[in-house]
């Protein structure tokens, strides 16, 4: 099973993504106020490093984080575990649903099927 992120450890991930390679100090500096505790922080970022969403690089006394996992991958994934969990592993029943709650019209319908069929050619 692919591991799972909580909204706090979503919310550094939306941070490397955007910024890349951070140490935990600069990560500190993107997140909105009232700022987490330095150690709070750390352990978040030491969970993600062991669901193996970042690696460390050891500089000078420090470590610099960088992602291991890019947003697509993992917006993907996720993606990927609700149609299985929902839709029987049925991307087309995902599709009928938003086409059933008019979610989706016709004509983005054929839209998508248009950028499918130019996708496998």
């Amino acid at each position: 099973m692919k591991p799972k992120l909580t909204a706090k450890e979503e919310m550094l991930m939306d941070i490397f993504w955007e910024h890349g390679s951070l140490f935990i100090r600069d990560l500190i500096s993107y997140i909105p106020d009232p700022k987490p505790h330095y150690n709070t922080v750390a352990t978040l970022v030491k969970f993600l490093e062991e669901k193996g969403f970042v690696e460390r690089e050891p500089m000078a006394n420090s470590f610099r984080y960088k992602v291991k996992i890019s947003e697509r991958q993992y917006r993907g994934n996720t993606i990927s575990d609700v149609v299985a969990r929902y839709y029987d592993n049925s991307y087309l029943s995902l599709v009928s649903q938003f086409v059933e709650e008019d979610k989706m019209d016709l004509q983005q319908l054929k839209d998508l099927i248009a950028q499918i069929e130019n996708g496998k050619k």
